[in-house]
């Protein structure tokens, strides 16, 4: 499996797995030109001609916190990326294991598993860590989504691999895979608190009306 992300003049044959139609519309991962892009997570083996595509798990987990308290609060878009992918693949999030609300299924042919930690942001490596390791999911089919102050409001970045850049949710996930941080994530950018206001408190506030309609074409992504 690898985990791409394709522009306009990139060509593949392979299926999309994050996406559900032949061309979906994101916002661009800069904020400047604006361009359409692809989000894919496919599937390979080292020498194609050898042998059939081997279709290990990915799991993919939003970050966020628990409860109706939290919904819809600028710390919990993980959440809501992760609710978006359900109902567009058709995935219920109906079981409890290791901490978490997860979903059980497939996209195309690939087996997923969806996830929302129930053990609150800063603990999210409690929920991930065990169930990577129970499902025998490797580092590089962990697809983290979570919420970013350094980036403009609704604007996504993909990465192959990082650091948690301050981010208490990432870094106990990397804690929790033995310190690795070569797994992909996708962060969805919050924008950063205004003036002198709480950092704490801008996370856990909710959206405005005029910035959910800039952080709603995120979540179309996924349509």
């Amino acid at each position: 499996m690898s985990l791409a992300v394709a522009t306009p003049t990139t060509t593949s044959a392979i299926s999309p797995l994050l996406s559900s139609s032949s061309d979906p519309r994101r916002r661009a991962l800069t904020a400047s030109p604006p361009r359409r892009t692809r989000l894919t997570v496919v599937a390979s083996v080292p020498d194609p001609a050898a042998r059939p595509a081997e279709y290990t798990p990915w799991l993919i987990a939003g970050l966020g916190n628990p409860g109706g308290k939290y919904h819809g609060t600028r710390h919990n878009v993980g959440f809501e990326m992760v609710d978006r992918i359900a109902q567009v693949e058709g995935i219920v999030m109906n079981t409890i294991q290791s901490k978490s609300l997860l979903g059980v299924g497939s996209i195309g042919e690939v087996p997923v598993l969806l996830v929302k930690p129930q053990s609150y942001m800063n603990y999210c490596g409690e929920a991930i860590g065990p169930l990577a390791a129970y499902y025998q999911v490797p580092l590089r089919h962990i697809l983290v989504i979570y919420d970013e102050m350094s980036l403009p409001n609704g604007v996504l970045r993909l990465q192959r691999k990082g650091g948690h850049g301050r981010h208490n949710g990432l870094q106990n996930v990397i804690e929790h895979l033995d310190g690795c941080r070569e797994f992909p994530r996708l962060s969805i950018g919050i924008g950063s608190p205004p003036g002198k206001m709480d950092t704490r408190a801008f996370l856990l506030q909710k959206f405005s009306s005029e910035e959910r309609v800039q952080v709603h074409p995120s979540f179309s992504t996924y349509s």
